[in-house]
């Protein structure tokens, strides 16, 4: 038996850890996608709606200088590549003095208790109220309490004296919420507040089509421009007892819609401020109202309205409800 000739290439190599990757080059990981629902609560006039409208970059929800603007809840779907916002848009919580403020109340907490997120919107401009402690006490009172994001609005209003006790006492409502100054009129620090809802919100994909804005429908929208433009031209003792049916919603082509609606109020003395000398406040009502709806629907429409009187009723339950306002599933 002869030896055979050593050959180095044959030995086995020793056993080494792989060389570690060079980190930055590495991908960082993609962050997770994220969707849910937000409830946007607040007392009355604090800016919910228009906040809402910003994000969305259009209208979808009326606003007024008055309190009670809103009397149903209302879905604004926000999609981005990394989430979908599902805003709901709530009546402000107040003290229910009737019927109507007894079906917004309800709404309003209905839509907090089945969020993922709250966002709790104030106005830091004037100190904390009884309100705002009233539902900053619900809040913490949730069943499954989850992230609590505060939104100090009305921050272009706050005198700069004031900043530091009323950032103080609002965000003592909410001690273990993160809170921003912002304003929706203006659009100060929107983006920063945007972001934080997002991470608050649970993993998951889209919800909604990424193309849908909203689940009101048009026929539904165009009620509310109409309510809007009334309850920001007439005066002060007329807007709560307004209501708005349409009675009829045709559309006519591509871009174009005819719509009747009538318009109820509570007292006879109300329908001729309503209607005006001459018809002059309706026709006013009637152009306000038209253009938001052209500006929705993109082409032409034609509104006919009518003025109708309902004696006091915000007061009846069953008039509350025929008009529209009782618990939706």
């Amino acid at each position: 038996m002869t030896d055979q000739p050593h050959d180095p290439s044959e030995e086995s190599a020793p056993a080494t850890a792989p060389a570690p990757a060079d980190s930055a080059s590495a991908p960082a990981p993609a962050a997770p996608h994220r969707s849910g629902f937000v409830a946007v609560v607040g007392r009355p006039n604090v800016g919910k709606s228009t906040l809402m409208n910003a994000y969305l970059g259009q209208k979808i929800a009326i606003t007024s200088s008055k309190p009670q603007t809103t009397r149903h809840t209302q879905i604004g779907i926000l999609t981005r590549l990394d989430a979908q916002v599902i805003f709901v848009d709530t009546p402000g919580i107040h003290a229910a003095r009737n019927p109507l403020g007894a079906y917004m109340v309800q709404a309003a907490t209905r839509a907090l208790q089945d969020a993922d997120v709250v966002l709790f919107i104030v106005d830091v401009s004037t100190p904390p109220g009884p309100g705002d402690e009233q539902l900053a006490q619900i809040i913490a009172a949730r069943p499954e309490p989850g992230p609590v994001v505060l939104a100090l609005n009305k921050a272009d209003r706050l005198k700069p004296e004031d900043v530091i006790a009323f950032t103080t006492a609002y965000s003592a409502l909410a001690p273990s919420a993160e809170w921003l100054l912002v304003s929706a009129t203006r659009g100060d620090n929107l983006e920063d507040l945007l972001n934080r809802i997002v991470v608050a919100l649970p993993e998951g994909p889209d919800l909604f089509p990424e193309d849908e804005i909203t689940q009101t429908h048009l026929r539904d929208l165009a009620g509310e421009f109409i309510r809007e433009a009334a309850l920001n031209l007439l005066e002060e003792e007329v807007p709560h007892g307004v209501a708005v049916e349409v009675n009829s919603f045709q559309e006519r082509g591509e871009s174009n819609a005819y719509i009747e609606a009538t318009i109820y109020v509570e007292r006879e003395s109300h329908k001729g401020i309503v209607i005006g000398k001459g018809g002059a406040m309706l026709k006013q009502i009637g152009i306000k109202a038209r253009q938001e709806v052209e500006a929705l629907v993109g082409g032409k429409v034609f509104l006919e309205l009518h003025v109708k009187v309902r004696a006091n009723w915000r007061k009846h339950e069953a008039e509350v409800q025929k008009l529209g306002y009782r618990p939706r599933e």
